[in-house]
């Protein structure tokens, strides 16, 4: 196929000319050739004295190359998901997963890997002993040890893994497409915001109809349990949310993820098992910083010993405003009234505050000072929809640093969420020369008409976590991809810069950049901006107990799982839920059967890592509030000991060296306004 744009070696991704047909000769062609050169390097390095850069810089260039043919298509599929496209991807996955397979079973490959190992140290880059460390470690995990049956055996699980994991999440975005709510009654939409509203009118007239059609997107389902006057339709919307891709989802019976969660996790358990780990949790957590389930599990229960009451407290308190039992549809919307009598704001009347362009020139100006970057928009750069934009990250030298692609606006064939994925790695060496790009994705409401995008702060907050996302991508030093950027990073340390970054959007310094009502410029006020503040920790404890509550839930099923028993989802959560929540659902609830962070994503036997970042972040955090929240000195050891060594060294050790100690729970239970 003459011109195929995915399999061009420089430059951007030409997303404008992707199309379905490409996808599966590109990957194909690029997985072929990678092969060939493969044994033509190994053959060239048996009986020879090997030197370092130049054996695995050829096999570095080679896993950016497929990188770079199957980035762009993974990403499409996220966020401008066609049936054509999603058969192309399928198509291609169980190639990948075979691949991915084949090189973890390569014997030669590892032996050469072992040789390096070996070898003198002298006159290597940054990071060229971790790399060879983490290579060597995750050979045994790809189970290069195994005998040839086993083998066999377990990359036929890893490309059925993919598979169901890939059906998981498309179950999920089918399931919440075929959901609709048709409401003509203008009572039954009182409370709600225009920016609902008005789209939702717009597509019943569409569709020939009157009144407003409601579809089971991320910003609706959030807007409706928060700020609907009828209870009744916020639980018709909670119920499609929490029953998506389930048997209680009769809208679509034909996306029900039963079956492949029972699937997942019996693959799962059995490549643990082939590789010689007691369950998939153990086999997960040989590649993070926490090293046992029970440690794990020991950090849950503490976070947990420290919030229950609290959370039980502030439950009480809430039915107590109510007036009555809440159920958990009713949560979310006394919560926001409750916030707004003890702090006289809402997220809607601050979003005035908080017009998207603003936000992100703050944000901008956020990063340049603390680390003397500066962000600069390219127009006209080839994306995949009208509203995406480009921008570059340039030091003080005037150097090209990375960019990043920016897509924040909901679409029906786009998941739901907020993430930053990797378009290119770095790649630097005497022959090299990429510069990291990274894509930060969000799901807002689109702007109306003259108005901007209009967000909330919770929303900014989303806004700059991604930001401390594509940082870590964008600012690495390390020139070699597999331990560059977040690439190598410990799956419970990646959430690390996020995390911190993020607590700078409560700081009045930073809200003051980042605000200003949206006609008048008009800073926010100076009272709001203290009762904003003083909000931050409003059922703190809560939202603790939730997120520990996903994490035992994940935990468990993963290090807990039997064969001869099956998943027992729904008894394991009813366990998990017994133990941790406060706030009773109701049995139709299947949250689980949309958990595309464990089942889809990465975070499988992992969501811990959220809290167990987050510790690290908060303690990050403190030091700032010691030194002063844009202390240069300060600022240039986050980024010289945490943003730019990517995985090259071991993220504890690096801690340690930013910090001058190990980091511990209090900073972030002090954080939190936790003090059970």
């Amino acid at each position: 196929m003459h011109n195929n744009p995915l399999l061009a070696t420089s430059g951007l991704p030409a997303f404008h000319r992707i199309l379905p047909e490409h996808v599966e000769h590109a990957v194909l062609t690029t997985l072929e050739a990678n092969r060939v050169e493969l044994e033509q390097l190994l053959a060239a390095a048996e009986g020879t004295d090997l030197e370092f850069d130049a054996m695995v810089l050829p096999i570095e260039r080679l896993s950016e190359r497929l990188h770079r043919v199957w980035s762009p298509v993974a990403h499409l599929q996220a966020v401008a998901n066609t049936p054509e496209l999603r058969a192309a991807y399928n198509a291609c996955l169980p190639a990948i997963s075979r691949y991915a397979t084949e090189m973890g079973h390569n014997q030669r490959l590892y032996a050469l890997y072992q040789r390096l190992g070996e070898g003198p140290q002298t006159a290597r880059g940054e990071g060229a002993g971790r790399l060879l460390e983490l290579a060597i470690r995750d050979f045994r995990l790809s189970g290069v040890h195994l005998p040839a049956g086993q083998k066999a055996r377990f990359k036929t699980v890893m490309e059925e893994l993919s598979t169901a994991e890939a059906g998981f999440e498309q179950n999920v975005l089918d399931s919440a497409a075929a959901w609709s709510l048709h409401i003509t009654e203008a009572s039954r939409v009182a409370g709600l915001p225009g920016l609902i509203l008005e789209p939702a009118a717009e597509r019943a007239l569409a569709a020939g109809a009157a009144g407003w059609l409601f579809e089971l997107d991320q910003p609706t389902y959030v807007a409706v349990v928060t700020h609907a006057d009828d209870p009744e339709l916020r639980q018709s919307v909670y119920r499609g949310w929490v029953t998506r891709a389930s048997d209680q989802a009769d809208y679509s019976p034909g996306q029900d993820n039963s079956a492949l969660i029972e699937q997942i996790l019996a693959l799962r358990h059995e490549a643990a098992n082939l590789i010689g780990y007691p369950n998939f949790a153990a086999y997960s957590l040989a590649t993070k910083m926490a090293t046992s389930v029970d440690e794990v599990r020991d950090f849950l229960i503490e976070l947990l010993r420290h919030s229950r009451d609290t959370g039980r407290r502030e439950l009480q308190e809430l039915e107590s405003f109510a007036g009555r039992p809440l159920e958990p549809w009713d949560i979310a919307y006394y919560s926001e009234k409750l916030r707004d009598e003890k702090y006289s704001i809402s997220d809607e009347a601050l979003r005035p505050y908080f017009p998207l362009p603003k936000v992100m020139s703050g944000l901008f100006r956020v990063v340049e000072k603390l680390y003397g970057i500066r962000i600069q928009p390219v127009p006209g750069t080839d994306a995949w929809e009208s509203h995406v934009e480009f921008y570059r990250l340039v030091d003080v030298s005037g150097r090209e640093v990375g960019g990043f692609f920016m897509d924040f606006y909901a679409r029906s064939t786009k998941r739901s969420g907020a993430w930053m994925d990797q378009c290119l790695n770095r790649l630097w060496n005497a022959t090299d020369r990429q510069v990291p790009i990274a894509h930060l994705v969000c799901n807002f409401s689109l702007p109306a008409g003259d108005t901007p995008a209009l967000i909330t702060h919770d929303e900014m907050v989303t806004v700059f976590h991604e930001m401390g996302h594509v940082l870590h991508h964008l600012l690495t030093r390390i020139d070699y991809p597999s331990v560059g950027g977040i690439n190598g990073v410990p799956w419970d340390a990646v959430e690390l810069p996020s995390q911190f970054m993020e607590t700078f959007a409560w700081e009045p310094e930073v809200v003051a950049l980042c605000s200003g009502h949206y006609r008048t410029g008009e800073p926010l006020p100076a009272t709001v901006l203290a009762s904003l503040r003083a909000s931050k920790n409003f059922q703190s404890a809560l939202q603790m107990l939730r997120q520990v509550e996903f994490a035992l839930f994940d935990l468990r099923i993963h290090a807990e799982y039997n064969p001869a028993d099956g998943a027992r989802l729904m008894d394991l959560l009813a366990e998990v839920r017994d133990a941790v929540a406060v706030v009773r659902h109701p049995e139709w609830n299947r949250f689980a059967h949309a958990f595309t962070h464990i089942f889809g994503g990465g975070y499988a036997a992992g969501y811990y890592s959220y809290k167990w970042a987050e510790v690290l972040a908060a303690d990050a955090f403190a030091a700032f509030e010691e030194a002063g929240l844009f202390d240069a000195d300060l600022a240039q050891r986050f980024r010289q000991h945490v943003l730019e060594i990517g995985g090259s060294r071991d993220i504890g050790e690096a801690f340690v060296a930013f910090r001058g100690r190990p980091a511990h729970v209090d900073a972030l239970l002090k954080q939190s306004g936790i003090s059970g």
